[in-house]
């Protein structure tokens, strides 16, 4: 791969254009598969830069010069420190909410300029998704206010002071601190305001409260501002094991099902360091059998769900010391296993964090010295803070269709609320009349200089990457039936890259583009019938052998909702060449019509 050219299919992109979808379908997952995205070298080495450049060294030269713990070199001084702990998840949830961290860059559809994020949500008049609407009194509407932007920007300031400003004394850490340089902690009011305005912010646009990782880093706030100061700060440590050990056993038991032995074989092959024939390893037969081999099957339910699962399990009950050097080397090994492949949300800065905080609160504050799970100084705060903890999780994996796939601790589980947008021709275009401060992903690619169908070859690969996922199969199957042949002549666009482009961010989460999006669009753009159809599918339920599915018209909004069952999509290739996987039409509407 050559480190300033991206690598393409050795297409003629204007020829490839006219070809019938489902074989330009074929054509691109088969590419996927030996090449991922293709993107240059070049590119990866700059999200590098980014990770460890401006996430890690500018990160601890802030937050060591700020907190007394030595320079920043002086690694030894400062690795178990817990104002660290807590000032270097301040750090990456700025960079989450300035829209810097996940979710930044071409590998989500950020080509020109590089990231959405604050370019988008300090400025009145774009578009915003309010969680609840109308059911939420002061939330109902979808364009952002002067209002909402100085709320924004409010919550961008909260977590610069708590980040810069000097720690404050903790009587229950200097107990146990006794001499040690720090006996400090963050101000527990400049942890407690960022999380409330963030929550505040969430009910006008969930999108900002998810890009700020709210599910991850809003308890910690919060066990910050009480448990230190009004209780031990033992509490502290372990309410704080106990909150990284819950994402990861909630990711592993989310993996359980069939969905994410789909994940692993494209998510390899878009690591760019990844040798070809590996890549190709992970797939039965490529490019002509594409569903996943036997080590594709061992790397998702043994070196992805087992070692997920158990490994935190161990680190949270374990009071031997080697026994938690060996789960921590595994832990961290498997958090910079998922950094090296670039997954298309790239949350390498998460990804980061979680290692140090693995390392800091496990190996800086052993079980065996007070901090087991079991030490709370209070015996009701070990069961409220499970509860608390679980209740997203649980809820979000029975009623996915009531909480986003992250507080639900799903990640890149492969189970995910999903879509497809289909634009008549010369209807995509029109995007540049929303409300969004940067051009469509097309006129992005012409600026550096790609072809039209350069252009559409490129975004095409965002396609084929939700073809080889097994609910890709499914909106691909109900969207061939809904448009029959007209789908060769439509422009096909991954829902999770359409949505980054109108609301600044995206992670994966079906339920930022789904029917209220489309309204929103469809208040601003007027379409005639047809000129946007979406297929659009909700996350599996845990309980459940199925998952549900909605077809929705911009112009006559949800026209047909039905069901589809999970075994069908595991075993089909992702062009579908056997035809559409069955499904059963729950309901339609009047007056649509549909291909038989």
């Amino acid at each position: 791969m050559p480190f300033k050219t991206p690598t393409l299919p050795e297409v003629d992109p204007a020829e490839f254009r006219t070809r019938p979808f489902f074989e330009r379908l074929k054509v691109l997952t088969g590419f996927w598969a030996e090449n991922g995205f293709g993107s240059a070298k070049m590119l990866h080495t700059i999200y590098l830069v980014k990770l460890f450049g401006l996430t890690l060294i500018v990160g601890i030269v802030i937050t060591t010069l700020t907190s007394d713990v030595g320079a920043p070199w002086e690694v030894q001084k400062w690795w178990n420190e817990p104002i660290m702990y807590q000032k270097l998840v301040l750090w990456v949830a700025l960079l989450e909410v300035i829209g810097v961290g996940g979710a930044w860059g071409p590998l989500t559809g950020h080509f020109k300029p590089f990231y959405g994020g604050a370019r988008y949500w300090l400025r009145p008049g774009t578009l915003r998704l309010p969680p609840w609407g109308s059911k939420v009194p002061g939330t109902a509407g979808d364009t952002r206010t002067v209002g909402d932007a100085v709320l924004y920007a409010a919550v961008l300031i909260s977590l610069a002071v708590a980040l810069v400003l000097p720690g404050e004394y903790c009587s229950s850490l200097a107990q146990i601190a006794g001499d040690a340089t720090n006996q400090h902690l963050v101000n527990p009011i400049l942890m407690a305001i960022p999380a409330v305005l963030l929550t505040l912010l969430g009910l006008r646009d969930k999108v900002i409260f998810l890009a700020a990782r709210g599910e991850q880093y809003i308890p910690i706030f919060v066990i910050s501002a009480v448990f230190p100061f009004l209780f031990e700060f033992s509490d502290f440590i372990i309410a704080g094991k106990l909150i990284i050990v819950i994402v990861w056993v909630g990711a592993a038991v989310s993996k359980f099902g069939v969905h994410f032995t789909n994940v692993i074989p494209p998510m390899v092959s878009n690591a760019p360091f990844m040798p070809k024939w590996s890549r190709l390893a992970h797939y039965r037969n490529a490019p002509n059998d594409l569903l996943p081999s036997k080590l594709a099957g061992f790397m998702a339910h043994v070196m992805g769900t087992t070692v997920e699962l158990i490994l935190p399990l161990l680190l949270l009950f374990s009071t031997n010391k080697w026994l938690t050097v060996v789960c921590l080397v595994g832990i961290v090994g498997f958090h910079l296993f998922i950094i090296s492949t670039f997954p298309l949300a790239v949350p390498l800065e998460w990804n980061l964090l979680f290692s140090y905080i693995a390392i800091c609160l496990f190996l800086g504050f052993p079980n065996g010295d007070g901090y087991g799970v079991f030490d709370f100084s209070q015996a009701w705060m070990l069961p409220v803070v499970v509860i608390a903890l679980f209740f997203f999780p649980v809820l979000g994996n029975l009623r996915p269709d009531l909480v986003s796939f992250l507080p639900s601790m799903r990640q890149y589980a492969g189970n995910w609320a999903s879509a497809v947008w289909a634009f008549a021709p010369g209807v995509e275009d029109r995007l540049n009349e929303l409300p969004i401060p940067v051009q469509s992903h097309d006129r992005q690619l012409k600026a550096l200089g790609y072809t039209d169908d350069l252009a559409d070859l490129t975004m095409s690969l965002f396609v084929a990457w939700r073809a080889m996922h097994s609910q890709g199969r499914g909106v691909l199957s109900v969207l061939s039936r809904q448009l029959g042949e007209d789908i060769d002549r439509y422009t096909v666009r991954e829902g999770e890259v359409a949505a980054n482009l109108l609301v600044g961010w995206n992670f994966g989460d079906g339920h930022l583009h789904d029917e209220r999006l489309i309204a929103a669009i469809q208040r601003r753009l007027n379409l005639a019938p047809g000129e946007l159809v979406v297929v659009w599918v909700e996350s599996q339920p845990i309980h459940r052998n199925y998952q549900e599915y909605k077809v929705i018209d911009a112009a006559l909004g949800i026209i047909e909702r039905g069901t589809w069952q999970v075994k069908d999509l595991i075993d089909e290739q992702p062009w579908l060449p056997n035809g559409p996987i069955p499904h059963q039409v729950t309901w339609r509407a009047t007056n649509t019509e549909v291909v038989e």
